[in-house]
């Protein structure tokens, strides 16, 4: 297909997990539109294959593979199967995650283990399964983290504390397989529109506007803010950057602690 993007992935394999929707589909449209072969995975099959036939039916070559991050044998299989049909993985995208609003002493042990399975067991099963097939040297590893893992949110601690282990893996795999060639780094999106994330966090216009209204660049961001900054990373043009954590939050993360409490009590009712 036609790149309308300034970076050119032609012929080279992008593998995005959890990209059936949402930022991660985005990211994988970037990619796509930018000449990449692409292969997804999802827990849903019918969401991973419609993501794919999408890609497809805008002109990219794509596969779409169910598999659930939790399970390290479903992640191998789907990683072997995408690297079989495209090759050895140039940039791979880690973004499954798990969310929901509750209070700390409202949450069972069951529904913390669960976000930090999905979230931090699933992105050490992807990089962990995925490193045999990552093109040596020259591959790159993107991990999409979140806000919460270093400002603190109510509602939000087991996000937090996963998301907070995403990094400092980012951080110490960049340490390990830096000799291997392969870069490493986490990218954090801020408040992003026309996203589940939002829509839990912020239900409302009038809590949308107000939480616009905290980020220093007075907006809201777009999934394409985050999408071509993960371009750049797996381009010539990010080639020294390994081990960062880069927040794509309009200044967000300077404001400090933020207290969504109302607009998360009016999310749970």
């Amino acid at each position: 297909m036609t790149s309308s993007s300034p970076f050119d992935f032609s012929g080279r394999h992008v593998f995005v997990a959890g990209g059936s929707t949402g930022i991660n589909f985005g990211i994988a449209q970037a990619f796509a539109r930018s000449g990449a072969l692409l292969s997804l995975i999802s827990r849903s099959t019918d969401r991973v294959e419609s993501a794919a036939a999408q890609l497809v039916t805008g002109g990219a070559q794509a596969i779409g593979l169910p598999a659930d991050v939790r399970t390290p044998e479903a992640v191998e299989a789907a990683i072997a199967a995408a690297a079989n049909h495209f090759g050895p993985i140039d940039v791979l995208v880690s973004g499954a995650a798990g969310n929901f609003l509750a209070k700390a002493l409202d949450m069972s042990p069951r529904g913390f283990k669960t976000v930090v399975d999905i979230d931090l067991l699933g992105s050490f099963n992807v990089l962990r399964m995925a490193h045999q097939h990552l093109r040596k040297p020259g591959s790159c590893v993107i991990q999409i983290s979140a806000s919460q893992a270093s400002v603190a949110t109510p509602y939000q601690v087991h996000v937090s504390a996963a998301k907070a282990g995403i990094d400092m893996l980012t951080r110490g795999l960049a340490l390990e397989w830096g000799a291997d060639g392969i870069r490493i780094n986490s990218v954090i999106p801020g408040p992003i529109q026309d996203t589940e994330g939002l829509r839990r966090l912020a239900p409302t216009q009038e809590t949308r506007d107000a939480m616009a209204r905290r980020v220093p660049l007075q907006r809201l961001g777009r999934i394409e803010d985050v999408s071509r900054v993960c371009l750049m990373l797996a381009s010539d043009w990010g080639s020294y950057i390994t081990g960062a954590v880069i927040p794509v939050d309009g200044g967000l993360f300077l404001t400090g602690p933020r207290d969504f409490t109302a607009a998360a009590e009016a999310a749970r009712r």
